[in-house]
């Protein structure tokens, strides 16, 4: 009788689910799923625009003017981190107001290559001037890196919804977080870049403006920081309620 009781205690089904809900660990709730998941679109987009931005030649666009010229067409160039196009357009496409040849956008004769000092280490020359390599190949790299920290993010995201743990939310926010300001530093940068070519020579008159891919730049790293901040409090449970506590406090001091 005493082992037949042994044996039914431990055939006890509620026991058993007892001691599996012991063992269990807390997984995440629907509600914080959802919001990892709203900030986890909110830095996808980031990601998004930056390769769109790294991917594309659109940052720069350097103009002439269109009175230097006496024939139907004019020439611009636009460049990003790693390509750059010389076009001929028609100046009968250009708008009548507008004084330079542009924007690059229009359609026209085009020849593109990648930036020489990426291959033979030789700056390019754009109307008399000439860039400098070491700035351009800093602002690659670096967004290169951005893009690194980028992906380390959303594979700690991606685990960290898999296998429903919050601790992974941590290193996300750092990686997003770091690769939001390493987007920034490319865009400073990138400016200096610029500056360079367009003071290395004055002999030919020149108009430059930033195009749409420093726009989704601009924008991926704003983004990218908005996100890794949401993922930082979604990391940390108790924050929310340490600060309102601390408001609180202030205001009663007051």
């Amino acid at each position: 009788m005493m082992w037949s009781n042994f044996f039914l205690q431990d055939d006890d089904p509620r026991t058993l689910n007892r001691g599996v809900r012991k063992l269990r660990r807390p997984g995440l709730s629907d509600t914080k799923e959802g919001k990892i998941k709203l900030a986890f679109f909110i830095a996808i987009v980031g990601v998004t625009l930056m390769v769109v931005a790294v991917g594309t030649e659109f940052w720069v666009e350097v103009t002439t003017y269109k009175d230097q010229y006496n024939s139907t067409t004019c020439e611009a160039v636009h460049f990003g981190l790693w390509k750059i196009c010389f076009k001929k357009l028609w100046l009968v496409d250009v708008e009548d107001e507008r004084k330079t040849c542009g924007p690059a956008e229009l359609p026209g004769e085009s020849n593109c290559t990648f930036f020489k000092f990426f291959t033979t280490g030789e700056n390019i020359h754009i109307f008399h001037r000439t860039t400098k390599k070491e700035l351009n190949m800093a602002a690659a790299i670096i967004s290169l890196v951005s893009i690194v920290m980028m992906g380390m993010g959303s594979l700690c995201v991606t685990m960290a919804l898999s296998k429903k743990v919050e601790f992974l939310l941590k290193p996300a926010s750092v990686s997003f977080l770091l690769s939001g300001t390493l987007i920034l530093i490319t865009m400073e940068v990138f400016r200096h870049s610029v500056h360079w070519l367009m003071d290395s020579d004055k002999t030919v008159p020149l108009e430059y403006e930033y195009s749409w891919s420093v726009a989704c730049a601009i924008a991926s790293g704003v983004i990218l920081i908005i996100g890794a901040l949401c993922f930082l409090l979604l990391s940390l449970p108790g924050l929310k309620k340490r600060l309102r506590e601390c408001c609180m406090k202030k205001g009663t001091s007051s």
